[in-house]
């Protein structure tokens, strides 16, 4: 018998293992997970409250153009509900009211607690404590501005009981903002903002935890506050009030309801299987809205005291 070549062993040996390869891989393969698609949202049965803060009466801040924070916010929240009703959210509902502030408050927290909601976002616009403006003449007419901060900030309350769920929108909020480069004002963290500082939850997307933000405890449903940017800023002022920088604030409010719509809805079909049907929005009233102290929860109990 004559002796095989090595060389021509060696290839015989290569093409029988580079032939083994696909079908290893494809082995390996079958044993990885797919992954799980995003839940679908059913978009006309998800209902949207946009409240828009503050009233024409009680306007809110003033921007370094003397425009009123209560212009900007219904500019906005306009905005906002039109992109949604465009995108299949009929069920949007925007929140104005009248009078003084106190009274709107109370006012349009009854009518949003009055008619369950999937999500309740609050619309708002930025300014400073008072010892950070400075004054300056503009077209001739004195009013004030202050260009050392920028940037927009997200709040929620510990002592809504759908923390959980507006944690989450809150960080879907801030991502959609962060990949259209638009970036959160770290300064609400630093100890010369005295009673105004607050914690930061978030420091990717610019959450901070605000409790006794009268919209946010008393909400019965998931609740956020946006400050959309700082209208004392001189430069940021001048793009907040752009049709282009609005709709690139709606579409990121759009895509990141759109993402938490089919992640609550989900859990909300969830627990009907369970029980009876009943979904979060339609469960046992607000503790702070009946006047009942909460009960089991020592973060809320202490808070309150």
């Amino acid at each position: 018998m004559a002796r095989s070549r090595p060389g021509l062993s060696l290839m015989v040996a290569l093409v029988a293992a580079f032939a083994a390869m696909p079908l290893a891989a494809a082995r390996a393969d079958s044993r990885q997970p797919f992954p799980k698609p995003k839940p679908r949202c059913e978009r006309p049965a998800f209902r949207v409250l946009l409240d828009v803060g503050h009233t024409a009466d009680d306007p809110g801040a003033r921007s370094a153009r003397s425009a009123t924070e209560f212009e900007f916010n219904l500019r906005l929240a306009r905005e906002i509900e039109r992109n949604l009703k465009d995108s299949g959210f009929t069920q949007t509902v925007v929140l104005v009211s009248k009078g003084p502030a106190i009274a709107a408050l109370i006012s349009r927290m009854r009518r949003a607690n009055a008619a369950p909601a999937d999500l309740f976002l609050s619309i708002h616009h930025d300014s400073v404590p008072e010892h950070f403006l400075e004054s300056w003449l503009n077209a001739g007419s004195p009013a004030r501005f202050s260009d050392r901060f920028r940037g927009h900030s997200i709040f929620v309350s510990f002592e809504n009981r759908h923390l959980k769920e507006s944690l989450h929108f809150a960080s879907l909020l801030g991502s959609e903002l962060k990949v259209r480069d638009l970036n959160y004002t770290p300064h609400y963290t630093e100890r010369f903002m005295g009673s105004r500082q607050r914690e930061l939850l978030d420091n990717r997307t610019g959450v901070y935890r605000f409790d006794k933000l009268y919209v946010l405890r008393t909400a019965r449903m998931p609740a956020v506050l946006f400050e959309a940017g700082m209208i004392v800023n001189r430069e940021e002022e001048l793009a907040l009030a752009t049709p282009e920088r609005r709709s690139t604030l709606a579409l990121a409010a759009t895509d990141a309801i759109e993402g938490f719509c089919g992640q609550r809805q989900a859990a909300t079909k969830a627990v009907a299987g369970r029980h009876d049907g009943t979904s979060p929005a339609q469960a046992r009233p607000h503790p702070m809205a009946t006047g009942r102290r909460p009960t089991g929860d020592p973060q809320t109990a202490r808070l309150l005291r």
